[in-house]
């Protein structure tokens, strides 16, 4: 037997492997389609031809991709020794999630708004270096949005609050309420001259922050919050969590969560915040989280957590909301097309690894739809 045919040997026990773990009823909340309702033959071809461009090599590290349109997944393939059971760091994607758990905590009245400020949920903190009276109007929407007035920049290795430098320090927290507050160079475009009166710049140790308010304004531990309130009421399985120094969950970054249970978080939103019957976040969350606060550039903007642009296939352009992550990690909701990707990636701190799952997006998931 030939090299080739041992590998399409094993392709083809895997897909009944997955094929008979679906049929048991694993994914009831979110069932395939029937034969029926499966997209025409040239769409299945185009996405077995997706499959093949990745196992050929074309597109790097990809670990799965799994397609859901109308509640149900239409395509599932897993790659480098993935498979529906692994669990998937989408590194920032996470951030997403937290922003979830602020909304849920928002509607359940353990947080009474997005405009709370931050300082008082840790008084333990105080003083706090770098002393500015800005610093207390830092407002949960602040972290949201990514535009807090502290300078922090993931994208910029000099900046005080890259998260780098967090990671060496044991109080995560401390260390962001510790930054100083930004300055704008003369070439640097203020807040209130910037779309939506707020200026972006990435900052993780803003969103692990958000979390420790969430474990504050609900009392308890974010993991349990999540677990009680999201994963749960949804049927999202095992997950796993990193955490800090001091054990607090890393809400801005890490979380492990299976192909097919990131898919069920774009559903969520799809379903405008309801599941089987049970309300799990507000229409206005829904509405507030996908809608833009900030400018990233000509093509992107961002919401409450999520990144906001369209996607082309062909001449056609389709807006999407998406939760991103390093490695080219990506979770994209497409609400005119009743369509959720999940593409999972370990192609981390690597040139180009957001354009190769975009050129999936777009060249075959996409084009899968034409008809």
């Amino acid at each position: 037997m030939t090299v080739m045919a041992r590998q399409a040997g094993r392709h083809r026990a895997a897909s009944a492997a997955v094929l008979g773990i679906l049929a048991a009823g694993a994914l009831s909340s979110l069932p395939h389609a029937s034969a029926a309702e499966e997209p025409p033959a040239p769409s299945r071809a185009r996405l077995e031809q997706m499959d093949q461009a990745i196992r050929a090599g074309q597109f790097k590290k990809i670990t799965s991709v799994v397609v859901a349109q109308r509640g149900s997944i239409v395509h599932e393939a897993y790659f480098g020794g993935a498979d529906a059971t692994t669990l998937l760091d989408t590194r920032s994607a996470t951030k997403t999630v937290t922003g979830m758990l602020v909304g849920i905590a928002i509607d359940k009245g353990k947080l009474s708004g997005v405009s709370s400020p931050i300082l008082p949920f840790f008084p333990e903190k105080q003083p706090v270096q770098n002393p500015d009276p800005r610093k207390a109007k830092i407002t949960v929407e602040d972290f949201l949005t990514m535009s807090s007035l502290l300078e922090c920049d993931d994208w910029n290795s000099f900046s005080r609050g890259n998260e780098e430098r967090m990671y060496l320090v044991e109080d995560w927290v401390q260390f962001t309420l510790d930054l100083p507050i930004k300055g704008f160079p003369p070439w640097a475009t203020k807040p209130k001259d910037s779309p939506h009166g707020r200026s972006f710049s990435y900052c993780t140790a803003g969103v692990f922050t958000l979390g420790a308010v969430l474990s504050k304004a609900t009392g308890m531990p974010v993991e349990r919050f999540a677990r009680e309130n999201l994963f749960d009421p949804i049927g999202i399985g095992e997950v796993q969590w990193p955490f800090s120094p001091l054990g607090l969950a890393q809400t801005g970054g890490g979380l492990s969560v299976t192909g097919r249970d990131l898919v069920k978080l774009g559903q969520l939103f799809l379903r405008r915040g309801a599941w089987n019957g049970k309300r799990i976040l507000s229409e206005s969350w829904i509405d507030a989280s996908t809608r833009p606060h900030a400018r990233i550039g000509d093509e992107t903007e961002y919401g409450y957590l999520w990144w906001l642009r369209s996607f082309g296939s062909g001449e056609k352009k389709f807006a999407a909301y998406l939760m991103s992550g390093n490695g080219g990690n990506k979770i994209a909701v497409f609400p005119q097309l009743d369509l959720v990707v999940v593409i999972a990636s370990n192609n981390y701190n690597t040139a180009g690894m957001h354009q190769q799952t975009d050129r999936l997006l777009t060249d075959y998931v996409l084009r899968s739809l034409e008809h």
